[in-house]
């Protein structure tokens, strides 16, 4: 059983949320899942096919908020059962550190990370995941590739608002 705080998801409508996002940076969590051999080398990265809000069908991480009175470490829990599924197996560690942090504004080229409806501050992580994901929701499928393949141009250009810089800056982190 996942570790998954149960908080009204609506605590804010969809109006105000909206207001939020005009005034406030809003916190989320940005996950690259990874496979992980028995000597913790990285085998796989994992990532999620999505339709985005504009309609076009991209190559996205595991992103989402973080809630009202919700540890990262919930949050993150929450996004990977979301998107990948109950079976997935996350292993995260009770004190997880982000490898780095990602500001994503609503204006471009501010820096590599843009989120056309808010200014967002993301934690992220590289997740070890040992179980079987599935999309779920808004997911139309999840891939898994080699650290090679992941950095082949066409594979980045699928990623949306900067993810590929996210990605690259994980495989770094990891020295693969």
């Amino acid at each position: 059983m996942t570790e998954v705080t149960q908080s009204g998801a609506a605590w804010l409508s969809r109006e105000e949320m909206d207001a939020a996002r005009e005034r406030l940076p809003i916190l989320y969590v940005d996950a690259v899942p990874v496979r992980v051999d028995e000597q913790g080398v990285v085998t796989g990265v994992g990532l999620l096919l999505r339709i985005g809000e504009d309609g076009q069908v991209k190559r996205a991480l595991v992103s989402g908020r973080v809630l009202y009175h919700e540890r990262v470490r919930s949050a993150l829990l929450r996004h990977l059962e979301k998107d990948l599924g109950p079976l997935a197996l996350p292993r995260i560690p009770p004190a997880p550190q982000p490898f780095t942090i990602a500001e994503y504004f609503p204006t471009p080229g501010v820096t590599s990370f843009h989120d056309p409806r808010q200014h967002a501050v993301s934690l992220a992580y590289v997740v070890p995941v040992e179980g079987d994901c599935a999309p779920q929701q808004d997911a139309l499928e999840f891939s898994w590739f080699s650290p090679d393949e992941v950095r082949e141009a066409t594979v980045l250009a699928e990623l949306a608002n900067g993810q590929s810089a996210l990605l690259l800056q994980a495989l770094a982190h990891l020295a693969v």
